[in-house]
């Protein structure tokens, strides 16, 4: 009878996002703080923006045999690298699904889209629950199994609506909330409250068309490029930090009908690239502007 060959352990990984006052020796004093430690840094990005002089870092490593428990390494960052750089920084663990909100209102294409890639594994999110002012895609959420909440908006109940809004995000320990064409407006306070953590679809290549029937619009206009802008939701309507952007090119073939399936199409897109952007901790916040790491 011959014994079973043994198992290797499981590759633990953890991602470190990093923000200071751009500067010599910051890659340095990371990778030899790592190195001390044992961990084998298996990728990492960088940028250093000579407009505000911020340096941006995202590094991905892995403990080893010797390595200290992370928790260690942790508070050892903080009281060596991290106060002395004055640095704002954060460990993620990348097993971790991020506990997300999904805002809906009737339109269908960019939950379905979200949904298929969560089933298959592409977005390591774990959707706390899916909210709207709309009952249409309740039956789409609930065949999924995830809680459908029903809030109904109207001018006379917004505020409460959103103050049940921060309910539930906060009783969910929720970290995002997507906005996959919620067509409703949120306060300032709301945007205010989940600055950086909220990310919203629309529906062209901003700036673009405002108001209803934006693809009527493009079709009025003879539009030769179909866009969807995704990007963190800011008390400025359709003005924050752009995270992606994808475009297809149109000619005077395309009825509105058609320039609609482009979008649909354009926006399922965009969204679920910032949003596997955002999961995947890529993204940093720089002003008004993002700044996202693609590489491994």
């Amino acid at each position: 009878m011959t014994s079973a060959a043994p198992t290797t352990p499981p590759r633990i990984e953890y991602i470190l996002n990093a923000s200071c006052r751009a500067g010599t020796g910051i890659v340095a004093a990371v990778a030899t703080f790592l190195a001390e430690r044992d961990c084998y840094i298996c990728a990492l990005e960088q940028f250093d923006d000579d407009s505000t002089e911020r340096f941006f870092m995202r590094a991905v490593f892995r403990q080893q045999e010797a390595s200290p428990p992370i928790d260690d390494i942790r508070q050892q960052f903080a009281a060596e690298v991290a106060s002395r750089l004055e640095m704002q920084w954060k460990f993620h663990d990348p097993s971790e699904a991020v506990r997300t909100v999904i805002m809906v209102s009737k339109v269908d294409h960019c939950l379905d889209d979200l949904l298929y890639r969560r089933r298959n594994g592409e977005l390591n999110m774990n959707i706390t629950a899916v909210v709207s002012n709309h009952l249409d895609l309740r039956p789409m959420v609930e065949r999924e199994g995830i809680r459908f909440v029903f809030l109904p908006v109207t001018k006379d109940n917004k505020a409460q609506q959103e103050a049940r809004l921060l309910e539930i995000v906060e009783e969910t320990r929720t970290e995002l909330v997507i906005l996959a064409r919620y067509m409703q407006i949120l306060s300032d306070e709301l945007a205010r409250r989940l600055a950086g953590r909220c990310i919203n679809i629309h529906h062209s290549f901003l700036p673009g068309f405002k108001g209803a029937k934006p693809y009527q619009q493009a079709f009025d206009r003879g539009v030769k490029l179909i866009g969807a802008t995704a990007h963190y939701a800011t008390p400025d309507l359709d003005e924050g930090p752009i995270i992606e952007q994808v475009l297809t090119r149109v000619d005077h073939n395309y009825r509105p009908a058609e320039l609609t399936r482009v979008g649909r199409d354009n926006e399922c897109m965009a969204l679920a690239a910032a949003v596997k952007f955002h999961i995947e901790r890529r993204v940093f916040v720089d002003g008004n502007k993002t700044i996202v790491f693609r590489g491994p």
